[in-house]
């Protein structure tokens, strides 16, 4: 029994040494090929050829004339053209004024309110009448009227306060713009 167990221990043992052998030359033959070095070494030079290729015995045939031109793409010519100049974009105009707007901006201007064009002061002189009939707050209507008129760009905070801007919009709409 013990030459058995010497003889199976022998061959385990050379077998572990012939797989620590094939994993070292596995190891040392990769690492041999791939150094991580991808990039190519030096760069290929283009050197003109002194042969010349025989002609073929068997030749493409010729375009005719017809087929040169339909198969090039056509000349391009350049024209020195001053660049057009850019379109205007059409400008919106202001619906006709009614009497009643008329009398409201007058009315403005009459008190020191000089509007840089119609469209504010109609938009808060509608809000202000529309409000009043639907039972908005005076202090409501007082701060919407402030923010409203104080987007005209015509605005100056120094010649006026805020407040007395949104109020005089207020009295000049109950005075000429929502009884008519």
């Amino acid at each position: 029994m013990l030459a058995t167990s010497g003889r199976a221990t022998g061959l385990a043992g050379r077998g572990a040494a012939a797989s620590a052998a094939l994993t070292i030359a596995s190891v040392l033959l990769l690492s041999a090929c791939g150094n991580n070095d991808s990039t190519a070494s030096s760069t290929p030079t283009l050197k003109p050829t002194t042969t010349t290729a025989a002609a073929s015995s068997t030749s493409l045939p010729t375009p005719s004339i017809d087929q040169k031109t339909t198969d090039q793409a056509p000349p391009t010519t350049t024209v020195n053209e001053a660049p057009q100049p850019a379109q205007t974009t059409p400008t919106l105009t202001t619906p006709k004024l009614t009497a009643k707007d008329q009398a409201f901006l007058d009315a403005l201007k009459a008190r020191g309110v000089n509007p840089s064009s119609p469209d504010i002061p109609l938009a808060v002189a509608n809000y202000v009448c529309q409000a009043k009939q639907s039972g908005v707050s005076d202090q409501e209507i007082q701060t919407y009227v402030n923010a409203m008129a104080g987007q005209d760009p015509s605005y100056d905070q120094h010649k006026m306060p805020i407040a007395q801007l949104g109020q005089t919009y207020i009295d000049v709409a109950n005075q000429t713009y929502c009884t008519k």
